[in-house]
């Protein structure tokens, strides 16, 4: 995507530059951090300044060596969450704390003082879920939970907070003493850039001088960690040395493979992971950030239970991370789980829980950059008919805009827009719509002077800042940190302002790191200026968060609230969650990048994004009938489901491809709408309960060391195990079913397996492995139309899915699928379907539920049935019972109930009468 031909062909880069992105050691205040080894903290505590109050605790400490104090203060919230923030106690100007991110400010617990110990004092709070010991010197916080320090703070003096000074009279360039160096690049390693930075033939001015802060956080107990994304990498995160995890948001093509350098978004959240407790840390700064991670192995002593007095070793993991941030404050949140449920509940405590998204959302997207014109949207349109391949949602890249302006229509391209989307719309579909972050400067586009100079971007000296992104031209750029420039944004959505616009169209944020394509590293220049006088540097991560939410909010204002936004956003950052969905960016169409997209989507999922996913078949280049085949098959279970393609690549609608690889496919797809009703209960589990709707094995079996780092498989929900096929030519997959008492099913032959096993499994082209589990109950359609919405009256068949003890459970939620009435008139329905003792029955889970519809449940599948039936009865509430036709295949051990016809929203029971 750097520029645009005359024949409408891009010049791309085979794979990434990493010449144009900086390694650790070219990032100026790294290299400073890196200066302060572990050891003895340079830091006391100030005993005689500690408080209490039903707020928290506070506490000064002073650096031995420069003599500035920091104020400690220490906070414990409802939940089960320990903050730590560390700010100058008296800056020389205010400090950069994120706003916005947290959906409001945690309720305290009051804080007060255990007792005195030697060196130090012990906190609670007053639920007593946690001990907090604070040493004064050298300074350290320990947190204990059930009697065991769990994490130490500062245990390596790494505490590094650089504080604000006044500028030197003459700015030069700091340098260390000259002293002897291995580094090929030796002026880079000298030059520790406090002042100013030199990135190529960037100059980063730094008007408040260096401002970076680091802690570290020591894990005891653990070796197992998770989060941080985005990288191209495994699930679980690996020992650094001197590579750390980046974490700022950048456009990088083609990117790197098994890679720790920054991607597209940045959510500082670790996870910590051992079998009997998880535990979370929140980093909470949205500057550039890099992350270190070291497992070493610890003596840990206990008292013998056969031998009082003495004292029995054990050899224990720990971890030591250590967190550097360019600017801002130290502000972290430790959650304490214990189960992995429950520190998901505690982020989205803090965060939000992500938004209930639209039910057509959750059906198949098909996108190019880009579709031609009207012409070319109908015919696509067409061929999914003419083909029975079921679609929600097509695409247009930038391409329909007029001179690449946003808001606009192409009026060769694309003279009819209201009637494009109305064709559209009788087909029950939907539209989306290519959005960048910049407009281009007047006269070119209007909409820039209608936006105000304060809702754009400005350089240090106080000009516009203008640049280019893809192959426009001189652009400004949206200071969407800006609440009046959102503002203005999510006001252009309305239907008197972006002409040939309709209810049907939605909107996808792209490029919003914000990749600026004349930067540094192709993203913004740090030193420019957004409102308040903050730095780019401040709020670098947030950007794109910021336009999700302008966009999420322009969508409800077009709606008058009445509608469910529906937002994809490239950018992201931690809260994201509440505005829609994400996606990987600019994969490549290879097996390596199918096989990465598993552990990708996992790591976004734990961290609160449960909407994620990866263009299908790789955006750029052109795949392999079998690659593409795979891919669909993967796509279809993954929570976001689009195919999408480079300008450039070779169309691949699937009726391009053969008729064979066509019915496949159309057969992955055809499987993804037979499962909406799973798939929208479990975004209503993620939308109350925090649950990721994708989450990895060791999640539903904490206690399974095995389980940790598996990152080729995974769950939906808690009830279907999912393994993708990511080689070529394979014929056999090597798929683990966990749990030593539980049951497997294979969805499709329907035949059991007992956990505890790595099981070979037979694969041809038509299918992927996946396996319901034991115990569940998995609520589909009983046949698939050609978009969600045509599906809305379409019977149910519930899957049963037997365990050891002939029981299983499960549940629906259902609304309109579209509007917040759920919320404002609790018109829905949630109802939990449980198997005991030959009965099935439906009851309701949410006695709020007020909903009508005239959806029926036809069918019931029941896998592991022992024995043929002699009878089924079933009772509608206040009805009698009536007969039930039924068939036993005692080859697969099912037993299928048929045309039941009871109401998805009454209440009734089924039972199964068998021989005496």
């Amino acid at each position: 995507m750097e520029k645009r031909l005359k024949d409408h062909s891009y010049v791309l880069p085979e794979a990434v530059d990493s010449s144009k992105f900086k390694t650790c050691n070219q990032i100026a205040f790294y290299r400073r951090q890196k200066l302060l080894h572990p050891g003895e903290s340079t830091y006391r505590a100030l005993l005689d300044t500690f408080t209490t109050s039903k707020h928290g605790a506070e506490v000064q400490i002073i650096n031995e060596e420069n003599k500035v104090p920091l104020l400690v203060q220490i906070f414990g919230f409802e939940g089960s969450i320990i903050r730590v923030k560390i700010n100058e106690l008296k800056p020389l100007k205010p400090r950069y704390e994120v706003p916005d991110v947290l959906v409001k400010e945690p309720i305290t617990q009051r804080m007060k003082m255990v007792r005195k110990e030697e060196n130090g004092i012990c906190l609670a709070s007053d639920n007593g879920a946690c001990e907090i010991h604070i040493t004064v010197k050298p300074f350290q916080i320990d947190i204990t939970s059930q009697g065991e320090t769990v994490l130490s703070i500062n245990s390596l003096g790494l505490l590094f907070f650089e504080h604000l000074r006044p500028q030197p009279a003459s700015r030069v360039t700091c340098k260390r003493k000259e002293k002897k160096s291995t580094d090929s690049n030796k002026s880079v390693q000298d030059d520790l850039g406090l002042w100013e930075e030199k990135f190529q033939t960037f100059v980063d001015v730094k008007a408040n001088g260096p401002s970076s802060v680091g802690l570290d956080f020591r894990f005891h107990g653990y070796e197992h960690f998770y989060g941080i994304p985005e990288h191209a990498d495994t699930l679980q995160l690996r020992t650094t040395s001197d590579d750390p995890y980046r974490l700022y948001n950048l456009d990088v093509f083609a990117y790197q493979l098994w890679s720790r350098m920054g991607l597209y978004g940045s959510v500082p959240l670790l996870l910590a992971h051992k079998p009997v407790q998880t535990i979370g840390l929140f980093w909470f700064n949205a500057s550039e950030t890099l992350v270190d991670i070291s497992t070493t192995a610890a003596v840990k002593y206990s008292q013998s239970i056969l031998s009082p007095g003495q004292r029995k070793e054990r050899i224990v993991p720990q971890t030591d991370v250590r967190w550097m941030s360019e600017s801002g404050i130290i502000d972290a949140f430790v959650l304490l789980g214990p189960s992995p449920l429950a520190v998901f509940k505690q982020y989205a405590q803090l965060t939000g829980i992500p938004a209930l998204p639209p039910l057509f959302s959750l059906g198949y997207h098909q996108c190019r950059w880009n579709y031609e014109d009207e012409a070319d949207v109908k015919q696509v349109d067409a061929g999914f008919d003419e083909h029975d391949i079921p679609y929600d949602v097509i695409w247009l890249d930038i391409e329909h805009t007029e001179s690449k302006c946003y808001f606009t229509w192409d009026k060769q391209r694309f003279p009819n827009p209201k009637e494009m989307q109305t064709h559209l719309q009788e087909k029950k579909r939907k539209l989306y719509l290519f959005r960048e972050k910049h407009t281009q400067t007047p006269p070119t586009h209007t909409i820039h002077t209608q936006g105000g100079e304060a809702s754009i971007c400005h350089q240090h000296q106080g000009m516009n800042f203008e640049s280019s992104c893809i192959y426009i031209g001189p652009s400004s750029y949206l200071d969407f940190t800006h609440p009046e420039a959102r503002e203005w944004y999510a006001g252009q959505f309305s239907f008197d302002k972006y002409q040939g616009s309709s209810e049907i169209l939605f909107v996808w944020n792209d490029m919003n790191e914000p990749s600026v394509f004349l930067g540094p590293e192709l993203t913004m220049q740090k030193d420019l200026v957004h409102r308040g006088g903050w730095e780019h540097r401040e709020v670098h991560n947030l950007y794109g968060f910021y336009q999700q939410m302008a966009t999420a909010d322009g969508l409800l204002l077009r709606s008058k609230g009445k509608e469910r936004p529906f937002v994809l956003s490239r950018a992201f950052f931690a809260g994201s969650q509440r505005y829609g969905a994400v996606w990987t960016g600019d994969n490549v169409a290879n097996w390596d990048y199918l096989r990465i997209s598993t552990p990708m989507l996992l790591t976004i999922s734990l961290c609160g994004i449960s909407f994620c996913g990866a263009d299908v078949g790789g955006f750029y280049q052109d795949p392999d009938p079998e690659l593409l085949v795979r891919w669909y098959q993967a796509g279809a279970y993954q929570p976001f489901f689009r195919g999408h393609a480079c300008s450039g690549t070779k169309r691949r609608e699937p009726w391009l491809l053969g008729e064979e690889n066509m019915c496949v496919i159309r057969e992955a797809i055809r499987e993804r709408y037979e499962l909406l009703p799973y798939w929208y209960t479990l975004f209503y589990r993620a939308h109350v309960f925090a649950e990721p709707v994708m989450r990895p094995i060791w999640v539903e079996f904490p206690d399974e060391i095995t389980t940790f780092g598996i990152d080729h498989e995974y769950f939906l929900g808690n009830a279907l195990l999912v393994h993708p096929v990511t080689d070529a030519g394979v014929t056999t997959v090597d798929v683990f079913l966990p749990g030593s008492d539980e049951i497997w099913y294979n969805i499709r032959t329907f035949k059991r397996h007992e956990g505890a096993q790595t099981l070979c499994v037979p694969v041809s082209i038509e299918s992927i492995p996946v396996f319901q589990r034991g115990g569940s109950i998995v609520p589909r359609k009983t046949r698939v139309c050609r978009s969600t919405e045509w599906m809305k009256d379409i019977p149910y068949v519930l899957h049963v899915a037997l365990d050891f003890k002939g029981s299983a459970v499960g549940e629906l939620f259902l609304d309109d699928g579209h509007s917040f009435d759920y919320q404002a008139e609790n018109k829905f329905i949630h109802k939990r379907f449980s198997f005991n003792n030959n009965t099935l029955s439906s009851s309701s889970a949410d006695r709020r539920e007020h909903f009508q519809t005239s959806c029926e449940v036809e069918e019931v599948l029941i896998m592991g049935f022992e024995a043929a039936p002699s009878s089924v009865t079933v009772q509608n509430s206040g009805e009698k019972e009536a007969a039930v036709r039924f068939n036993y295949d005692a080859g697969t051990s099912v037993l299928t109930l048929e045309n039941l016809c009871v109401n998805v929203g009454t209440e009734w029971t089924i039972k199964i009468h068998r021989n005496k």
